[in-house]
């Protein structure tokens, strides 16, 4: 993957927020990095999530702009726009819930890694950083295809609570997806109202 594919284009993003993302696939060293979110290393501060519960590139990127919006209203209820970027994937305000089911954990072996930038900070050592200590194949996020490999959807149907959705039980394949990802989508605009 080329660092130009790593900078994600979020429309009516606040200015002054640069958002850059990417998809590990087959990540080897998960431990070592959720050891070095545990223990809050100023250098891993990224908002690292299991690819398995994140049914869509629009799924993650709803996520990141919420934060987003929290971060430049002073809203955060997690400490860093990150965390925040994964209790936004949550359709509850559980922050250990969110951590747990969408962060990552020794069993991922996908993980989508985000990372919120201002506008005049250069992505080339996060990038640099993220290519020395990630030992998984980078995907651009553009690839949905990939994406799509890497979601459980079961899981995400049970997070959600959509396991009793009669519209789901009905459809499959691609049409099933994009009823997931709609319902998905609203539930995480629903949360907290």
């Amino acid at each position: 993957m080329d660092i130009s594919e790593f900078r994600v284009a979020i429309e009516h993003l606040p200015p002054g927020y640069a958002v850059y993302a990417a998809l590990f696939t087959n990540v080897q060293n998960v431990a070592f990095l959720q050891a070095q979110l545990v223990a809050r290393n100023p250098a891993f501060e990224y908002a690292l999530v299991d690819a398995a519960t994140v049914v869509s590139r629009t799924h993650l990127l709803a996520a990141v702009y919420r934060a987003v919006l929290s971060h430049q209203g002073s809203s955060l209820k997690t400490p860093n726009i990150h965390s925040e970027t994964v209790l936004s994937l949550s359709p509850s305000l559980n922050i250990a819930e969110a951590y747990r089911r969408f962060g990552i954990s020794k069993e991922t072996q996908n993980v989508l890694v985000v990372k919120v930038l201002l506008d005049d900070i250069s992505a080339a050592p996060v990038w640099e950083h993220l290519a020395a200590n990630v030992e998984g194949t980078a995907v651009p996020l553009t690839d949905t295809a990939a994406l799509a490999q890497c979601t459980d959807l079961a899981r995400v149907r049970k997070y959600y609570k959509l396991n009793g959705v009669e519209a789901l039980s009905k459809s499959s394949g691609e049409a099933q997806r994009h009823e997931t990802e709609m319902l998905v989508l609203g539930a995480m605009a629903l949360r907290g109202l």
